[in-house]
């Protein structure tokens, strides 16, 4: 064979090669002998009892959102990583194979306190309605209950009495998960996929940024929205506004309407329109001031204005909150939470000051809010680890150790993403500017300690941060006039055209949709690169993206 014959052989070798890795793949193998499977404990990269596959069927997911009769099949596979403890839960995953296989997977992330299966076939964080899910999509995904069972417990919290299924909530299922659900397609599909993508929310968002951390040799692409990075820190500054609500400083519903009444007077029209979304919400904490509604003698006189003790939970709330001691990688503080949206489902109310004062034990979290029922666990199983333990008799300063503990475990702090970016790993961060529930204000810290760490011009290399004004925790906002705020996007769409496609992402576009198909859309919003927000140029149609700059402060 001539030396040309052979440069042409493996040049036609090689373009079949990149052809059959692009094109969609076929199982290799009977879903219904996956259970067959046996997964070694070595086969999983943290010390566990092996993984077990109780169960592996072909099922069915919706092609379209807008059309609910088309499906496509994939196997659904249920099975468990086993502990070493035998008084530990198992870690429970399910992974989902679809029939035509674009060859990458996607690990989702959980919420909470997790303790649910996550399987993988919901709609992503912030995903567009007419978007279908990632399944549909051709991508094999998977999720975990992070090694524990809301069922089986007395309160959402209580598994962190057991030192291993707390590990596996602060990062281990999440590994043991990867690798299972790894094998698991490698043996369906003959071949290990070509990419692997990790996409979370919130709890979830978290998990997304410790992969990057702790294990970024694992994954491509990762998606962390709202993440709780902040972890210990945030549970601690809420446990200290709980003492100081229950000592006079709880700011009722009608408070919390008149202290949003005097933000937006403060800095609605910051961003050139004024719809009830603060746009500009970082120069808000610079031009807002809560003495603005204090009443004049200081105490507490009426719901149109602030006693002294509530302005000092209101800047507890909204400042920063210095910690006795460094956290994990030298975290010295809470950044607080910014100003905006306060009075809308998943609001201040719900998140922040609750429909009535904290009490212990909890009354209801119907009237309580989540931060309280949130930071009364964390303190009663994760610090004291005793369910009868009175938080507000809680000191930071008797719980050095522990803290310092709990935050290696968990906090999702660590600025050196160097190993991530080295493995050719890109990371999508976004933060929701009305979030009372973690602040987007964790995000903005972190990625300005990523940028002093590693240099402005390597972090453009690998990581974009967006952030959305008046949106709450849960990505949804209500303007003024009681429609939604444009926060729908696909952001895995995204990612893929990033890591498989080359194409760095840019400014994205954001949309408020009808909730019927084919979910037309009403509204839409350019999804801003940090620090800059949607500014509106005065005069265009306040619907239309194109009436919208990206403006810096």
């Amino acid at each position: 064979m001539t030396h040309a014959s052979l440069r042409l052989l493996l040049a036609t070798s090689a373009t079949a090669a990149l052809a059959l890795a692009a094109a969609p793949a076929n199982a290799a193998t009977a879903c219904a002998d996956l259970v067959q499977l046996k997964i070694a404990a070595k086969d999983i990269g943290l010390p566990n009892g092996g993984a077990t596959i109780s169960s592996a069927q072909i099922a069915t997911v919706v092609a379209d959102p807008a059309n609910p009769g088309a499906t496509k099949e994939y196997c659904k596979v249920l099975g468990a990583v086993q502990p070493l403890d035998p008084n530990a839960p198992p870690v429970n995953f399910e992974v989902n194979l679809p029939m035509q296989w674009n060859g990458k997977a996607v690990q989702y992330g959980g919420g909470g306190s997790n303790g649910v299966l996550i399987t993988g076939l919901a709609p992503l964080r912030d995903a567009r309605r007419d978007t279908p899910v990632p399944v549909a999509r051709g991508f094999a995904t998977w999720g975990t209950d992070s090694g524990h069972d809301n069922k089986k417990l007395a309160e959402p919290m209580a598994f962190a009495l057991n030192d291993e299924s707390l590990t596996n909530m602060a990062y281990a299922a999440y590994k043991k998960t990867h690798d299972a659900g790894v094998r698991i397609a490698t043996a369906f599909y003959d071949r290990a996929p070509t990419k692997m993508y990790f996409y979370g929310g919130s709890e979830g968002g978290r998990e997304a940024l410790t992969m990057a951390q702790r294990f970024p040799n694992d994954f491509d692409g990762i998606v962390a929205v709202v993440p709780v990075a902040n972890y210990t820190g945030g549970q601690l500054v809420r446990n200290k506004l709980a003492q100081l609500q229950n000592d006079g400083g709880w700011l009722n519903p009608a408070k919390v309407k008149t202290l949003m009444t005097a933000v937006n007077a403060a800095c609605d029209k910051l961003d050139g329109l004024a719809d009830g979304v603060i746009g500009a919400y970082e120069q808000c904490m610079t031009v807002f001031d809560p003495k603005v509604i204090r009443c004049a003698s200081g105490k507490d006189e009426g719901d149109t204005c602030l006693s002294d003790a509530q302005i000092e939970a209101d800047r507890l709330i909204h400042r920063p909150f210095p910690y006795p001691f460094a956290m994990k990688n030298g975290t010295t503080s809470f950044p607080g939470w910014t100003y905006g949206s306060e009075v809308q489902p998943g609001g201040m109310v719900d998140t922040i000051t609750g429909l009535e004062p904290p009490r212990f034990p909890l009354i209801s979290e119907k009237v309580q809010s989540v931060a309280w029922a949130n930071s009364n666990g964390f303190i009663r199983y994760y610090v004291a680890k005793d369910a009868k333990f009175n938080p507000f008799q809680f000191s930071i300063q008797e719980s050095t150790a522990r803290l310092r503990e709990i935050s290696q475990m968990f906090d999702a702090t660590d600025p050196d993403l160097s190993a991530f970016l080295a493995r050719g790993g890109k990371l999508i961060l976004k933060g929701n500017g009305a979030d009372y529930q973690r602040s987007v204000l964790q995000e903005t810290t972190y990625y300005k300690s990523v940028v002093a760490k590693m240099g402005p011009a390597r972090v453009d290399s690998f990581m974009r941060f967006y952030t959305t004004p008046g949106v709450n925790h849960p990505g949804n906002g209500v303007m003024a006039n009681g429609e939604a705020v444009p926060a729908k996007v696909d952001m895995l769409g995204a990612l893929d055209g990033w890591v498989d496609g080359g194409k760095a992402p840019a400014v994205l576009m954001q949309v408020s949709q009808e909730q019927k198909a084919p979910f037309p859309t009403v509204a839409a919003r350019p999804m801003c690169l940090y620090p800059a927000y949607p500014r509106y140029d005065g005069k265009g149609d306040v619907k239309d993206a194109a009436s919208f700059s990206c403006a810096k402060p």
